[in-house]
């Protein structure tokens, strides 16, 4: 698993970004790839999977 802090997320939109804490890039995650509920600033566990317009965050959990 990876490892990263949510930069954003949009409660009302059920989407934001994730900055990998080794790499500092951001990946996109949807509300459908969290396993619970997640906000700005939490550091979080996810793995990554191909989307329409790049790498998406699944499977995204609080640590």
């Amino acid at each position: 698993m990876k490892k990263g802090t949510v930069k954003f997320f949009n409660d009302d939109k059920g989407f934001g970004f994730i900055i990998d804490e080794e790499t500092k890039q951001e990946y996109f995650v949807h509300v459908t790839g969290c396993t619970e509920e997640i906000r700005e600033g939490d550091d979080v566990e996810y793995e990554l999977t191909e989307g329409r317009k790049g790498l998406n965050a699944i499977n995204v959990k609080r640590v």
